[in-house]
């Protein structure tokens, strides 16, 4: 089977090889992978020195959907022709957090593309009990992008920056994942002010909900025209990028009692006033991927169109074009690419 093979930052990104179809085990299943969405993790493992947890080479790519080609011998919740949804990381359903719902910071937890090999491949083989049911009104290629895109927003919208209808909620970055930060906490009923440096994703971001944006770059200080405009502070921020000085001016931007959501990831140290989080009583939580039991009522908001995949892919290529996915995510040009073997 063709696949995007990662042989580590120093040699040169992605290679289109032939490799091996990968071989079920007894609780496995062999899906014929129909697209994979290509998000900015990757690029952090191809261009900014992040390791992937299996030495290279690894096939990278987390968010695909696709059909099932062959089930393991103990395999008897799947069948063969199924649609599914293949979720990010995969967890192990024993250890202490699994057992109290916390599945997304599973001590044990798997991740596609980065444990193990991906789904930026023809075939990818995955345990069973993790798959989901995709109904068929359902687009398959595009649903692809519910496995992260969709699902770590979804998570931190609702579990962690706990929305709620009436809250004024400051999204800072509109890419892949903050995009639809914007459109679940739209859906809450949110007051969304969304912040970014692209007018083109502004543009967006008002088409999914947001009621006010902000270009960061037209501004001495989006946490200062946060405040003017709300009259005194978001009641909910969230910061989807993952860069210090954002996480600072998204803590900057909450009014009194208000609370800071962490979804983007950086290595780097941020700087906070630590009084101001006793003064004011802020709240600053963070956020990780998306816990299995949460996908269930996601893909039945994507079923019942309050969540319309289709708009968020803006770009498609075949694996061969896969480099021109991440271009146009560096360019800013896309909201979700997807690569179809």
């Amino acid at each position: 089977m063709k696949a995007a093979v990662f042989h580590g930052a120093d040699a040169g990104g992605l290679t289109i090889e032939d490799i091996p179809v990968p071989q079920v085990g007894p609780d496995q299943i062999l899906v014929k992978v129909a697209a994979c969405g290509a998000c900015h993790t990757d690029l952090h493992y191809i261009e900014h020195g992040v390791p992937t947890f299996k030495k290279p080479p690894i096939v990278l790519g987390h968010e695909a959907s696709g059909i099932v080609e062959e089930v393991g011998v103990d395999v008897d919740n799947v069948k063969v022709g199924q649609r599914v949804l293949i979720p990010a990381v995969l967890t192990c359903g024993k250890c202490r957090f699994c057992r109290m719902g916390k599945e997304n910071i599973c001590s044990d937890m798997k991740m596609l593309g980065n444990h193990f090999d991906g789904a930026y491949a023809e075939y990818v083989a995955v345990p069973s009990k993790d798959v989901l049911d995709l109904p068929e009104s359902i687009p398959l290629a595009e649903a692809s992008i519910i496995a992260d895109a969709l699902s770590t927003p979804y998570h931190a919208v609702k579990n962690r920056a706990r929305v709620r209808p009436g809250d004024t909620v400051a999204v800072f970055g509109c890419g892949g994942v903050g995009i639809n930060a914007v459109q679940l906490a739209a859906a809450v009923g949110a007051y969304v002010i969304a912040v970014d440096i692209n007018d083109q994703k502004l543009e967006w971001a008002k088409e999914l909900g947001a009621a006010a944006t902000i270009n960061s770059q037209n501004v001495e200080r989006a946490s200062k025209a946060i405040k003017k405009l709300t009259g005194g502070g978001a009641d909910i921020a969230m910061e989807v990028i993952g860069n210090p000085r954002t996480i600072e001016e998204a803590f900057e931007s909450v009014r009194v009692g208000g609370r800071l959501c962490v979804v983007g990831y950086t290595h780097e140290a941020i700087s906070i006033v630590a009084g101001k989080i006793m003064f004011k009583e802020l709240e600053i939580v963070g956020s990780l991927g998306c816990p299995p039991g949460e996908y269930v009522p996601l893909i039945r908001m994507v079923e019942l169109g309050k969540i319309d995949v289709s708009r968020l892919v803006t770009h498609r290529f075949a694996l061969d074009e896969i480099q021109g996915a991440f271009d146009v995510m560096k360019q800013g040009l896309s909201l979700r690419s997807i690569v179809i073997p």
